[in-house]
């Protein structure tokens, strides 16, 4: 057995089910072990698809799949959706064959040579390392498995020179490490904080994606404080659409930043406070008015963005469990606080929503993944699903055109029983348009929800803004139902929302993904022929 079986072997052993990934000259010998491990390949067109599909697998069931590519430009190809999910702290394990150890460095011209891997791609990582002996692997794979289950997750990047994938390995312990097991705040914090929560008159209770896994925990605490809670982008769906308690809608507007403004105390759980949830619209507006009691499993972040008060380095699902039983039930107004923001809030846009609703209305529990599109920009803002891990948009963070259809896909391979939604734009849809391809060959059924008004219209917004006739904004778009016909894809234009609701039921029952054609003129009034 070679090293490059032996870790197929172990990644199984560690409960990795799917490999993403295009095979090359230098990764031939761990596809030999992935043959024979028990793990799922699926093939994309282009290694940022495989890494854009690991991510919306791992944003679905909050665990890691795994990537192989070459070096050079297969590693190089993947950093951008590693950006990604490094800044949605989403997990996701690339392996990147490199060239031989006594090759590295020297800059002789050898195929797919970098001069240093393991330090191009630590800019996209937690964690980046090579590999540069079997022996060690058992333990660089503890390593790499506590980042993706007991710490703030995230891509690790794992190198391994052509020769020691080579390597004879039967020697090899091959037995797993023990994990870490994620950390648990100090009775005496905890107390702390419930003393705080506890004298709290004006609570309210922002959660980010770090707490999507204890979402009944959650809503547990916010009914115990009766507070407002607020979700960023990865928390949509922890509670859900209909509570009393939701503020549902983005914390840039100004009315929730008021709510924020007027609270005597803020709980904060697996937040980050970051601009592209707090202050979506770069104004630098946003502001907390009481005291912070912080949670999160990365110590790091406690020190970014907001300043606690309390600041408590703990598991969310640990620490609210902790917190749950010391907190005083009683009535503090938060429904009719709720209610106040949402009547205040003016980011409602009937024509967007009525869209979102249709998508919801058709496909029920659907998984909506998202691109840098219009309508998707105003999901990032208002759209809420009924449960956790159903929402993940490319709109905000790293902000990556191209996101949605591979990530769907990747979706849909984790969730076969859910229907699952792609939602981009002509120009985001150009830049990974051959994952059709990959879905086609993986019998995606999925729905692939394409607005098209021939242009990178956010973009031109911001020239217009800036005083500036658009720049290079308004596209040439090709005839993409001809050319998702021709990967095997069925595809249709919806004219109108009823076209729309009838084409996503019929896509969620075809083995296929469905490429819909949304026309904005359509869909918007005054928006001009299409």
């Amino acid at each position: 057995m070679n090293c490059g079986e032996l870790l197929m072997r172990m990644l199984a052993d560690h409960g990795i089910d799917t490999a993403f990934g295009i095979p090359g000259t230098h990764t031939i010998e761990l596809y030999r072990g992935l043959r024979d491990g028990g793990i799922r390949h699926i093939s994309p067109r282009h290694e940022q698809g495989a890494g854009f599909m690991a991510d919306g697998y791992a944003r679905v069931t909050g665990r890691p799949a795994v990537c192989l590519t070459v070096s050079g430009p297969g590693a190089l190809n993947i950093a951008t959706a590693m950006g990604q999910a490094l800044q949605d702290s989403v997990p996701m394990l690339v392996i990147s064959a490199d060239n031989q150890r006594h090759e590295r460095g020297l800059g002789e011209g050898r195929l797919h040579e970098t001069r240093n891997l393991q330090a191009a791609m630590a800019e996209a990582s937690v964690w980046s390392h090579t590999l540069m002996r079997p022996d060690e692997l058992p333990k660089v794979l503890a390593r790499a498995f506590t980042i993706l289950h007991s710490e703030r997750p995230g891509p690790v990047h794992l190198a391994l020179p052509l020769d020691v994938i080579t390597a004879e390995a039967g020697h090899v312990d091959a037995r797993a490490w023990p994990l870490a097991q994620r950390p648990v705040a100090p009775e005496a914090q905890i107390d702390e904080a419930a003393r705080r929560l506890n004298r709290a008159e004006r609570p309210v209770v922002a959660l980010g994606g770090g707490a999507a896994d204890a979402a009944a925990l959650a809503r547990d605490v916010a009914e115990a404080l009766d507070a407002p809670v607020t979700l960023t982008h990865n928390a949509r769906g922890i509670l859900p659409p209909d509570h009393p308690l939701l503020v549902a809608t983005s914390p840039s507007f100004q009315a929730v930043r008021e709510l924020y403004l007027e609270a005597d105390l803020i709980l904060g759980v697996g937040t980050e406070f970051s601009e592209t949830d707090y202050d979506f619209f770069f104004d630098g507006g946003f502001a907390l008015g009481g005291e912070l009691v912080r949670i999160d499993i990365d110590p790091a972040q406690l020190c970014r963005n907001a300043r606690p008060d309390l600041a408590i380095r703990a598991d969310s699902a640990a620490a609210l469990s902790a917190l749950l039983p010391r907190l005083e039930r009683r009535e503090r107004g938060g429904a009719a606080r709720t209610n106040a923001v949402l009547s205040a809030v003016r980011g409602h846009d009937p024509h967007y929503q009525r869209f979102l609703d249709t998508l919801e209305s058709a496909l029920p529990g659907a998984v909506l993944v998202a691109d840098s599109t219009q309508p998707a920009y105003y999901a990032a803002a208002q759209y809420h699903p009924p449960a956790p891990r159903s929402f993940a948009s490319a709109a905000t963070g790293y902000g990556t055109l191209g996101y949605a259809l591979p990530a769907a896909c990747g979706a849909r391979l984790a969730r076969p029983d859910r229907p699952v939604i792609a939602l981009l734009g002509d120009g985001g849809l150009q830049f990974t348009l051959p994952e059709l391809a990959s879905a086609v060959e993986a019998q995606l059924g999925l729905a692939v929800v394409v607005w098209n008004n021939t242009r990178y219209d956010m973009i031109a917004r911001n020239f217009e803004d800036a005083g500036m006739a658009p720049i290079a904004c308004d596209i040439y778009t090709p005839d993409l139902l001809a050319i998702a016909r021709g990967y095997g894809c069925a595809a249709e234009r919806a004219r109108n929302h009823q076209e729309l609701e009838r084409l996503l039921r019929e896509a969620n029952a075809r083995q296929v993904p469905t490429l819909i054609e949304v026309r904005e003129g359509d869909f918007l009034p005054g928006s001009g022929p299409q």
